[in-house]
């Protein structure tokens, strides 16, 4: 039968499309992640790969079976927890997928806290945006997911743990810095925005119709807007944890509009194991 070695290599190579970074992530050789594929592919007859020169991408049998590998490797990593628990909290992993501004701003100080409760705990954190997080915990990448965007998925539970203002800024010298504005006038402006599926982006386009705004940029990171925008002469929207000290040392100025208050949901799957350190992680939250 196919090894659990063989299934995390797999999945390794079909999520990097890209033998030697997936070779790197496990610790291996690109020659041993080669013939561990191709051993996979000659037993069970099917090419679960396409090789085109220096690239290489899932062919439609590998597409089919990525889903099921994940899986599999899900279910193998909550036996390995409940084993490991039997004796409590004196090892094991908690892996969490968190959202930028999540990861970024609020959820470091209580990592910190949770390892000097937990020091034998492993604490691995999975980035990406709210819908990257999200898959996480679905995949079972993660056990528990924290994110600022709204989800909709029936496999997961949620739970409110916090929450954040999300701000309209703008450099100190844009007209529209320092004063209340109308709706028109923000349709009016350029526009420097986190990329879509980001809980940030979604909580303005939530009140501001999204087709109506002059987007000048979209990019993958709050601090990658952020020196957009003290660089240039746009807006963003932002959470309120990543601009604080700008606004208060006069590097960016408030544009006076309001955007409803968002929530830092926690997210887990309903059906899978929960592993002692995670219900510990959520008693911390």
């Amino acid at each position: 039968m196919m090894t659990l070695e063989q299934l995390r290599i797999f999945t390794a190579v079909a999520e990097r499309e890209h033998l030697t970074r997936a070779a790197e992530t496990l610790h291996l050789t690109p020659s041993a992640v080669s013939s561990a594929i191709r051993v996979l592919e000659e037993r069970y007859g099917i090419a679960l790969f396409h090789r085109t020169g220096r690239r290489i991408e899932l062919t439609e049998a590998g597409l089919a079976f990525l889903p099921e590998a994940r899986a599999t490797l899900a279910r193998a990593t909550s036996a390995d927890l409940f084993l490991t628990e039997i004796g409590g909290l004196k090892r094991g992993t908690l892996a969490i997928a968190a959202s930028q501004t999540v990861g970024g701003y609020w959820l470091p100080p209580l990592l910190i806290r949770f390892h000097e409760t937990y020091p034998a705990i492993d604490i691995r954190m999975v980035g990406g945006n709210t819908e990257q997080a999200a898959e996480a915990v679905l995949e079972g990448r993660a056990e528990l997911g924290i994110v600022e965007g709204e989800v909709d998925h029936p496999a997961l539970s949620q739970r409110i743990v916090a929450r954040d203002r999300v701000l309209v800024v703008a450099p100190p010298g844009h007209p529209l810095a320092g004063r209340p504005v109308t709706p028109d006038e923000l349709t009016q402006t350029r526009w420097i925005l986190r990329e879509p599926g980001s809980g940030t982006r979604s909580a303005l386009t939530s009140a501001l119709d999204e087709t109506a705004l002059d987007i000048a940029l979209s990019l993958p990171s709050n601090e990658a807007v952020r020196s957009a925008v003290l660089a240039g002469n746009a807006l963003t929207a932002v959470s309120e944890y990543v601009v604080r000290d700008d606004l208060a040392a006069g590097r960016l100025a408030l544009v006076a509009f309001d955007l409803p208050e968002r929530a830092f949901r926690l997210l887990r799957h309903k059906e899978r194991y929960r592993s002692k350190a995670a219900l510990a992680f959520e008693k911390l939250l």
